[in-house]
């Protein structure tokens, strides 16, 4: 512990924690923008290219962080260019133009830099912009990295609403007057900005998991794009701020750890997002089931004569259930008063004789729709009623009806109850 204290104190751990809360929160909000538009595989591609920049910004200037921001991103724009002429103008797909535009200008950045390496008199390590060297961090760089943090962010309040139209709705934003291609360069500059000051902290291949990931995060949690990008960039953050503290504790690189530390919180979400978590699904897929179970039920003692019951053995042989699930059912429905049990049987109330004959008209309904409007045979219709009869909304069966003409028999002649 005292180690760890010693190593929380030293003087690059203010820096790479600002810096590092930085590019969380820019990555963060330009992820959700990314990720929407399908764009992660370039966010990937501009992470790669930046790095012939680096190399001749390096010529050039020498070992200076302002000359390899000017140069990564001079490099970046050069990659999404050459993209976008390729997808535009000769017939190769688009991932595949990606590909070769940044596998190739990834190429010669290493070469590069591993020249400069071997001959150069400054030693350049490409492992620092492969995986980041936050403990590296300057003053330089931070100043920096505000500076571009509050230009993305003032960019995103300023354009939200050019940004938000070209990414859901683009060719409503051409009627409009809204350039969705300006749109796209615009986003490609800010991405790539984020990108050149995110080399420090995690480095050319762990940045476009901390654009991806806190945004993927943050779309499972929430459906309100403002409220997305805002817990994307809270993720960022924290992912960022604690990736560093786990990283000193247990003496693993920064980078990497970030990077873990994002992922971890998207599998949570993953597991327990309110709406769209595993589950959740899991809980609302039971809840599902056990009302089909339920509305089943009713439908087979409605088909009793003069409903004088129906025996538990009866309803679970015609359902393929285990007698006990069917009692378990049956003892919760009673609790509602759609139904009693006596002994054995089971006995619809008043109301739930409503709900089967409910339930019995939506079947037949759908069965006459099926032979009247789509050509099915009778003897083709029966399944696929009694699966769509549970998700058949009254407003849907009435429009159903009003189509058909309001039938009084189905196509097996039996009588559809009307609805009360």
């Amino acid at each position: 512990m005292t180690d760890i204290i010693e190593q929380l104190s030293l003087p690059w751990v203010p820096r790479a924690l600002i810096t590092a809360s930085l590019v969380g929160m820019m990555c963060g909000i330009l992820g959700c923008f990314i990720v929407l538009r399908n764009m992660s595989l370039i966010g990937d591609a501009l992470s790669h290219a930046v790095l012939p920049g680096i190399f001749v910004a390096f010529l050039f200037f020498g070992y200076s962080s302002l000359g390899f921001f000017v140069g990564a991103t001079v490099a970046g724009l050069i990659a999404a260019f050459a993209i976008s002429l390729i997808q535009q103008y000769v017939t190769t797909k688009n991932d595949a133009a990606i590909g070769i535009i940044f596998t190739t200008m990834f190429a010669i950045g290493v070469i590069g830099i591993t020249w400069l390496e071997s001959h150069g008199s400054v030693h350049l390590d490409l492992d620092h912009f492969l995986f980041g060297n936050v403990i590296g961090i300057g003053s330089e760089d931070i100043y920096l990295t505000v500076i571009i943090a509050i230009y993305t962010v003032l960019s995103v309040i300023i354009f939200y609403r050019q940004l938000f139209i070209t990414t859901f709705q683009p060719t409503i934003a051409e009627t409009m007057g809204i350039s969705t291609k300006s749109m796209h360069y615009f986003l490609m500059l800010l991405l790539s900005f984020s990108i050149v000051v995110s080399l420090r902290a995690v480095g050319v291949i762990l940045v476009v998991a901390m654009l991806i990931t806190p945004a993927s995060t943050a779309l499972l949690l929430s459906n309100k794009f403002k409220t997305v990008i805002i817990i994307s960039a809270i993720v960022g953050i924290i992912s960022a701020i604690l990736g560093i503290f786990l990283s000193i504790i247990f003496d693993t690189p920064p980078g990497p750890t970030m990077t873990l530390v994002a992922t971890t919180f998207y599998f949570f979400a993953v597991m327990f997002s309110p709406s769209k978590g595993l589950i959740f699904k899991y809980n609302q897929s039971r809840l599902e089931r056990k009302r089909i179970l339920r509305e089943d039920i009713l439908r087979q003692v409605i088909k009793n004569p003069l409903n004088q019951g129906m025996g538990i053995s009866s309803i679970a042989s015609n359902l393929g259930y285990p007698k006990e699930k069917i009692l378990g059912a049956a003892k919760v429905m009673s609790k509602s008063s759609l139904l009693s049990l006596s002994g054995k049987d089971i006995i619809l109330s008043t109301e739930g004789i409503n709900k089967a004959e409910q339930l019995v008209r939506a079947h037949r309904l759908w069965e006459t729709y099926q032979v009247r409007q789509m050509g099915l045979k009778s003897d083709q219709i029966h399944d696929e009623a009694d699966k769509l009869e549970h998700f058949l909304t009254e407003e849907l069966l009435d429009e159903i009806d009003k189509t058909l003409g309001f039938p009084a028999k189905d196509p097996h002649d039996s009588p559809i109850p009307v609805k009360r």
